[in-house]
């Protein structure tokens, strides 16, 4: 799974916005110079009192609590279906290939790997004297058991090894081999995969948790993963931590793995304790948890610094909002009309309105946290309706008697599919009034999520709302939504299609950087969407415990390692 879930997990908000949206039209207007003196800065902000901490925290000595919300119990990284299964997961299975606060890729259970001079063939090195948790050997053999699994036909998790192209996967998936001939074991510490053309996102997809074969692969055969599933709930891994019991509704148990390749963690024992937005707070402010996820506003943070035993942490997503063109329509394959409806649409009230200082404008299709990010020549599209209307004038859509524009006979009328969201219960009373006053009329459609992206898919739309999942590499925020074989919008530039092809050819990331640098450029010349916001996530850990680092990619489990309790 691909998303925020996978990740932190935010709460939403303990209180509403209806009053400031309801009076956007008329005398509330925010700018970021607003929030300028307010707004916590991006990091650690740490705990100014810690006498604060309360008793029920100082009388847990061994063990750290954090607060998640309701697991279902698959608790295997590639099964699970519910987001917070992935955060108990990532407590058990470490990664074989990590990543850094910025998006980058480093060593896991990897020690390093190699790739041939035409980026096909990848040399995985494992770390020597890796084991499981129960002690047994982790080898090159179990890697390639797992990416063998994730080949069955029987395979139905939301892990996509077939976009890392291994050679001999699609065969295997087929009953046509009895292996993929593209995972070749070359020691127990080596394994060799080849993959029929060069891919950026390539090592990350082959570089996820290792199940171990000897206790998943008993008995294994290719289109049979009956018992493979038995054990989702009696998961073996060789993360930080080892999984105990799961109370449904209440807690999930772990004791540190003493065989872990980082060294046994500081802290003997953790626990996931399922809390709500309705509780959340009240458990941290008690001591019951050490650590949760908060809603990125004023009010949650100034309750939270109220505390004085808090450590605050705030740190950019790595997604984006966006209102999509479908570019089939008429009115949209003119460039200047897209244009024309960035500079009509007051990004930055939106912004200030649903975010309150926590969030940014997007101007990129990717968040200033990437390594990819530098908006150095993209036009940044500031909120300027004159602009907008000399743009409709050139395109021939001309003011009809009622202000809304004509051409060929036809009224600039267009649809927006959004979803129930505090973003867009902001976007629509913006929208409609912004573009009314350059002669545009907005007809939303208020829909749930799944009927969107089935409208989406089907084509059924002029505009839609929606937000990007989290974004690993700077290949997902493009390939998935820009390139022609993105096929829901109609967008089709061939120079896109060219650089988002370059970037995913390269494996070396300064190589990378210039060509999303042009790539973003382009895209802003020849938009396919209306970029809105960036925002950040908010999370506090109790002063008694230190270590606690977390980021968008790796969660608070990157830095569950390193996590002690003051003494």
């Amino acid at each position: 799974m691909s998303s925020l879930l996978t990740r932190i997990k935010t709460k939403p908000t303990h209180f509403t916005l209806s009053l400031k949206i309801a009076l956007l039209s008329s005398v509330v207007v925010f700018s970021c110079a607003s929030f300028a003196d307010e707004t916590l800065k991006e990091g650690i902000t740490p705990a100014t009192d810690i006498s604060q901490i309360p008793a029920a925290a100082k009388l847990r000595k061994d063990t750290v609590v954090a607060g998640i919300s309701e697991p279902q119990g698959i608790f295997n990284p590639y099964f699970f279906v519910n987001g917070w299964d992935e955060n108990v997961t990532n407590v058990i299975f470490s990664r074989l290939i990590d990543w850094d606060s910025h998006g980058k890729l480093v060593p896991g259970l990897a020690e390093s790997w190699s790739v041939s001079p035409d980026n096909k063939v990848y040399t995985i090195k494992l770390r020597p004297n890796l084991t499981f948790s129960d002690g047994s050997p982790l080898t090159a053999e179990d890697v390639a058991f797992t990416l063998t699994v994730l080949y069955d036909p029987k395979y139905d998790g939301d892990t996509d090894i077939t976009l890392a192209n291994i050679a001999g996967g699609a065969e295997y998936k087929a009953g046509k081999a009895d292996s993929v001939s593209g995972l070749k074991v070359i020691d127990p510490l080596t394994l060799q995969v080849t993959t029929t053309q060069p891919g950026a996102t390539t090592l990350a997809k082959i570089g996820g948790p290792v199940l171990s074969k000897a206790y998943y692969g008993k008995g294994y055969q290719r289109g049979n993963l009956d018992y493979l599933r038995t054990l989702h709930g009696k998961p073996l891994g060789n993360g930080p931590y080892v999984y105990e019991k799961y109370i449904p509704g209440q807690e999930i148990r772990f004791h540190a793995n003493t065989h872990f390749y980082r060294g046994t963690p500081p802290t003997p024992r953790f626990i996931y304790r399922v809390t709500n937005p309705s509780t959340n707070f009240q458990l941290f402010q008690t001591g019951e948890t050490d650590y949760d996820a908060f809603t990125s506003r004023p009010d949650d943070i100034e309750q939270l610094k109220m505390l004085g035993f808090a450590n605050i942490n705030l740190f950019g997503s790595s997604d984006y909002s966006k209102v999509e063109f479908n570019v089939r329509r008429p009115a949209l394959q003119d460039v200047k009309v897209r244009q024309a409806l960035i500079y009509g649409l007051d990004r930055q009230k939106l912004i200030d309105v649903v975010y309150q200082g926590y969030g940014k404008v997007a101007i990129e299709p990717i968040a200033p946290i990437s390594w990819a990010y530098n908006t150095d020549g993209v036009n940044p599209y500031k909120f300027d309706p004159a602009q907008a209307k000399k743009l409709l004038d050139e395109a021939g859509w001309k003011p009809g008697p009622d202000g809304i524009r004509v051409k060929d006979g036809k009224r600039l009328e267009l649809t927006l599919l959004v979803s129930k969201k505090v973003l867009n219960d902001a976007l629509i009373p913006i929208a409609k009034e912004n573009w009314q006053q350059i002669g545009v009329l907005l007809k939303p459609q208020v829909v749930d999520f799944n009927a969107l992206m089935a409208q989406r898919k089907a084509g059924n739309y002029d505009l839609a709302s929606f937000s990007t999942s989290t974004l690993n590499d700077p290949h997902d925020g493009v390939w998935d939504y820009y390139s022609t074989e993105a096929k829901e919008s109609g967008y089709n530039n061939p120079q896109v299609d060219k650089l988002i092809n370059e970037g995913n050819a390269v494996l070396d990331v300064e190589k990378r950087k210039p060509i999303y640098h042009q790539l973003y450029k382009v895209l802003a010349d020849d938009p396919p969407a209306i970029l809105l916001g960036n925002r950040e996530i908010l999370s506090a850990s109790s002063a008694r415990v230190t270590g606690f680092k977390p980021d968008i990619y790796n969660g608070l489990t990157g830095s569950l390692p390193d996590v002690k309790i003051v003494k």
